[in-house]
């Protein structure tokens, strides 16, 4: 049944690969546009295109601009001073590749825009980036069913024209892109098999040939450009590149592709693993791209294979993963090598502005390898412009319908399963009450939190606190869901976690958060005043933290800012009292307990502050727990873009130096107040880990500080703060400092601070029964809040700052 939305599941099959293109195809030889001109432009290469005058067709335009400095295609441009475009018939449905070719002259780059195309709006308030020295092609692929594909140019509110140098349309093969494609989310495979993609138009955000040089349209089969992968790359040194292979691929074998999938030269090149410098103890290992994204889109995408590795079939057996946690093994169906084949996948935006993307060897595999040939990411756009075609029309009215049908059925059930359940009813309390949601029977047996630790809060008392979920008290939100700020009644402030009611995700995380803070009490880790699991709820309750948290006071990151930019207010001392007393709740965690904790998500929106910029540690969710004289343990790589253990990423062993790594980089961004990764900046300065490593063996640490420190940090003080944020990033973990280690550098670097004043710091590194950790606590478990008298013990409501956060996970 069809729904509202561009794109629905067709299937609950899983199918391991996509179907090759028609191998009947024939590129075609229109529509290329050569706009604005009086003449045609002929293109060698493959396809041996020929631009025409855009005065053969059908077109609504003002005007054209010549400048005779430039030729060929961009020598001349159509302006469109009011809302207008081209008109082309259509020979034939399905999809199309539409191109549309920028390259500004004269006062062109004053032009702002929209571009629809079949009644989609593929470009909103666009224009080309000032000072551009190269032409900025953009790409589409979009369904036309009709006899024509109406592209049309709106110059925006603030520009009185749009303009364009040159158009190409024209239909791709049968089956070209698929109706769906595999379903992948940020938390792994989805529940959803096959995720649809036949309603919707895709935008090409990357194109890469692995292993090979840049493809240029002129020598590829469908006029396509390929980029090197090398600057995707996330750790250089465990890839290495395959010689080109000498021979052509075997295309339109069964199970493989075609020509017009990728050219010859994305097949003919690969990387694989590079296991030169490897030994049998260290030889799994995962090779990882990193894509930068929109931070909330959905994507198609499709990675290329061919086998120019193996010397017999089937002998190099990988997986490749997408996020660290979605992994599909990769096995040619093909009788022959060197047959060219593709894999494709629907993947939902993590929320990073990031996409990783890996292939390595299962641990059971004999050819310890992994490669990989080519990756296409595009964008779906879903948004449609005014004027969309009639017959799309015809396909809301049929969804809506059937949506409809499908609520009314949906509302009878749980109406029903309701009734049959008969839900005791929310104790009376002063203040409005909570929405009762029906959910999933499933959720609440799944976190079997029938735990008797005395932690429990009723709903009704969180509803009290949170003005029944006001959203005005919303003070966060993130992958687990929405945080708010509230007040019990006796006047204690807390921050509650609330997952989506009825979402079963996150139900691992909110089990490991309780158990572990339920056992713990810190000065230097946030504190869990409670949790509730009524009605199909999952919410945590901790104490307020009057600051926020440590990145609010470092920079500015807003994505409407040109650039994030310093805007702390904290002096370098409050800077390392907070990074001591984060050091200190992350050595308790790995060595003061009886079962040690790796938290594996340490970043600077999870130390939060007090109203006194104490530091503590908070957000347990992704958190492990081992025997003490476990060394590592084998998991799914969990964490945060910019602060992931590269050693963790490649061998997926997380051990107590990864959380060594990831509090190195808030190191860094302490002294250099900005982020961990700053896509808006040059290549080489967006990861701040390798930008601050190759600021200090250049030794100019001092040339990406704070501004606002300069001259206020001790040269000996900065010197050893670089040393140790140096020591923690380490590629190999073995390498790094323990949190002990870390904690005395710290202290160290606080004492070079101040010469003359005495500081309480223990000589001995390697000692964990240090002078400045608190003695081990015994579990002191909260009591439950009794509603009837509505307060909690004196003694504990002050054991309780307040905490406030901003960034759920």
């Amino acid at each position: 049944m069809a729904n509202l939305h561009s794109y629905f599941i067709f299937s609950l099959i899983l199918l391991p690969y996509s179907m090759s293109s028609s191998p009947n195809y024939t590129f075609p030889q229109k529509h290329f546009i050569d706009c604005g001109s009086h003449s045609s432009v002929s293109v060698s290469g493959i396809t041996n295109t020929t631009f025409s005058s855009d005065t053969k067709y059908d077109s609504r335009h003002s005007h054209s601009v010549n400048d005779p400095v430039l030729s060929g295609l961009y020598g001349t441009a159509r302006v469109f001073s009011k809302s207008s475009g081209y008109e082309l018939s259509t020979e034939e449905n399905g999809v199309y590749m539409v191109r549309l070719h920028f390259f500004p002259f004269s006062n062109l780059f004053d032009a702002k825009f929209d571009v629809l195309a079949s009644g989609f709006l593929i470009l909103s308030n666009y224009s080309v980036p000032k000072n551009v020295t190269y032409p900025v092609i953009k790409e589409f692929l979009l369904p036309v069913n009709g006899p024509n594909l109406k592209i049309d140019f709106r110059p925006s509110q603030e520009s009185s024209f749009a303009f364009v140098n040159a158009i190409e349309a024209y239909v791709t093969p049968q089956d070209f892109i698929p109706e769906s494609a595999s379903y992948v989310t940020p938390q792994g495979n989805s529940n959803i098999a096959k995720k649809a993609l036949s309603l919707g138009v895709l935008t090409v955000i990357h194109r890469i040939n692995v292993g090979g040089p840049k493809i240029i349209p002129e020598n590829d089969t469908m006029r396509r450009n390929w980029l090197p992968d090398d600057d995707y790359l996330y750790i250089k040194d465990t890839a290495k590149k395959l010689a080109t292979y000498t021979y052509g691929p075997k295309y339109d074998l069964e199970g493989g592709s075609t020509q017009f999938d990728a050219p010859p030269f994305v097949y003919k090149t690969a990387k694989e693993m590079n296991r030169d410098d490897v030994t049998p103890s260290n030889n799994f290992f995962n090779i990882t791209w990193l894509f930068g994204v929109n931070k909330d889109a959905t994507f198609f995408v499709r990675l290329h294979f061919c086998d120019i590795v193996s010397k017999r079939r089937n002998s190099t057996v990988f997986n490749v993963y997408i996020y660290g946690l979605f992994g599909q093994p990769i096995v040619q169906s093909s009788p022959e090598l060197v047959t060219p084949f593709y894999v494709d996948f629907v993947v939902d935006s993590d929320g990073s502005g990031f996409m990783n993307i890996s292939v390595g060897p299962p641990s059971d595999s004999v050819d310890r390898n992994a490669f990989l040939n080519g990756v296409e990411i595009m964008e779906l756009i879903n948004a449609k412009g005014k004027g969309q075609a009639k017959n799309r029309l015809l396909i809301i009215i049929g969804s809506t319908v059937g949506g409809v049908v499908l609520v009314f059925v949906s509302v009878v059930v749980i109406l029903f399963c309701l009734k049959s359940r008969k839900l005791k009813p929310v104790e009376s309390v002063d203040g409005p009450m909570v929405n009762v949601y029906a959910g999933s029977s499933t959720i609440r047996s799944s976190t079997n939190l029938e735990m008797n630790l005395g932690l429990k809060i009723p709903l009704a008392e969180i509803s009290y606190a949170t003005h029944n979920f006001d959203p005005k008290f919303m003070i966060g939100e993130g992958g687990f869901g929405k945080v708010y700020k509230g007040s019990l009644h006796n006047g204690v402030k807390v921050a509650v976690k609330r997952s989506e009611p009825g979402d079963g995700q996150g139900i691992m995380e909110f089990q490991t958060e309780i158990m572990l803070l339920s056992k713990i009490r810190h000065q230097h880790l946030v504190s869990l005043i409670g949790y509730c699991d009524e009605r199909n709820e999952m919410i945590l309750v901790y104490e307020f933290m009057e600051k926020g948290t440590l990145r609010e006071h470092l920079y500015s990151s807003k994505e409407d800012v040109s650039k994030s930019s310093s805007r702390s207010e904290l002096s370098w001392d409050q800077r390392l009292q907070i990074c001591i007393g984060a050091a200190k709740g992350l050595h308790y965690l790995h060595t003061g307990l009886s079962e040690p904790i790796i938290h594996r998500d340490i970043k600077s929106t999870n130390i939060l502050l007090d109203e006194f910029y104490v530091a503590k540690v908070a957000d347990f969710g992704l958190s492990k727990s081992g025997s003490i004289d476990e060394t590592h343990m084998v998991t799914d790589v969990k964490g945060s873009f910019g602060y992931l253990d590269p050693e963790y990423v490649n061998t997926m062993q997380l051990t107590q130096k990864s959380d060594v790594y990831s509090f190195g980089v808030v190191l860094l961004e302490v002294l250099c107040a900005r982020p961990a990764v700053d896509n808006l900046l040059p290549r080489n300065q967006m990861n701040l880990a390798e930008w601050g490593l190759s600021r200090m063996k250049k030794k100019q640490l001092e040339k990406i500080i704070d501004p606002l420190l300069a001259g206020k940090i001790n040269p000996t003080t900065l010197r050893k703060f670089g040393e140790t944020a140096e020591k923690c990033l380490r590629e190999d973990g073995s390498d790094r400092p323990s949190m002990a280690d870390v904690l005395w550098d710290l202290n160290y670097a606080l004492s070079l601070q101040h010469p003359g004043k005495p500081q309480e710091f223990h000589e001995d590194s390697t000692n964990t029964d240090v002078s400045w950790q608190m003695a081990l606590p015994g579990i002191h478990r909260l009591p439950s809040i009794d509603v009837s008298t509505s307060c909690v013990r004196a003694s504990e409501s002050e054991v309780f700052s307040q905490l406030k956060i901003d960034e759920a996970r």
